[in-house]
């Protein structure tokens, strides 16, 4: 079946003041719908038609650059939307709090590496928080719409925490502080659903 938009768990104001109804109608409505189309056409004819978005990710050719590009830029997306909830903030807690301490010393040293991953990615891309087989913890940032499942990449491991810094956005409100941006993400944070990643 061809990949679809997914909805949102939350209406495109319900991030406000942090990230904006207008960033979030483009982001969401547009982006991302295009991403989704094009991958589906992309996909045409291709023999992988029926594959997950993840298995899409592990096993693609990164030389194909439609699929690398839509692919990419769809499970990111989706990804990026869960991230996030307008009750979202605090802190991360039981497991997953333990393995941040474990691998980082600290919440504090973790959100300090997440942030300047984020902040430093020159020109477009994304910050992650991945987990490795036996749970190890792991910062890294890929440029344009790469993702750590994609082979060679690097990072590595299953991404269970993103953050997109490419700047539609943020740009509408932040412009260039992106540093900004990043902080704001954190107000809208949703650690239970990354709790519930790390622990699949």
């Amino acid at each position: 079946m061809p990949f679809e938009l997914p909805n949102l768990d939350y209406s495109y104001d319900a991030l406000e003041p942090h990230i904006d109804k207008r960033t979030m109608e483009i982001h969401h409505g547009k982006h991302h719908a295009g991403y989704t189309s094009k991958l589906n056409a992309a996909l045409e004819g291709t023999g992988h038609e029926e594959k997950s978005i993840d298995d899409l990710m592990s096993t693609m050719d990164v030389n194909n650059g439609a699929i690398r590009n839509n692919g990419g830029g769809y499970f990111n997306h989706c990804l990026f939307w869960k991230s996030m909830s307008s009750n979202g903030g605090g802190l991360p807690s039981g497991s997953l709090s333990a393995a941040i301490d474990r691998d980082f010393g600290s919440y504090e040293n973790f959100k300090n590496a997440f942030s300047k991953a984020a902040a430093t990615q020159f020109g477009s891309g994304w910050a992650w928080l991945c987990v490795h087989d036996g749970g190890k913890l792991e910062v890294c940032a890929t440029a344009n719409q790469d993702n750590p499942l994609m082979p060679g990449i690097g990072c590595g491991g299953k991404p269970i925490l993103g953050i997109d810094v490419w700047e539609h956005a943020y740009y509408l409100n932040y412009q260039n502080r992106r540093p900004d941006y990043i902080e704001a993400f954190f107000n809208v944070l949703n650690w239970e659903e990354v709790q519930k990643r790390f622990d699949s």
